[in-house]
């Protein structure tokens, strides 16, 4: 499983994907500070 983090000024975010690939697709679209972590 792979977790996007997103900070953004007033809140936190948390987005789940199944690959690596759907994960590194979104995070180009997230706006904020992201953190982009696998979860095994």
């Amino acid at each position: 499983m792979w977790i996007i983090t997103g900070y953004s000024k007033k809140e936190i975010k948390m987005f789940e994907f199944r690959t690596e690939k759907e994960a590194r697709e979104a995070l180009k679209t997230i706006q904020g500070c992201k953190i982009l972590t696998h979860v095994m």
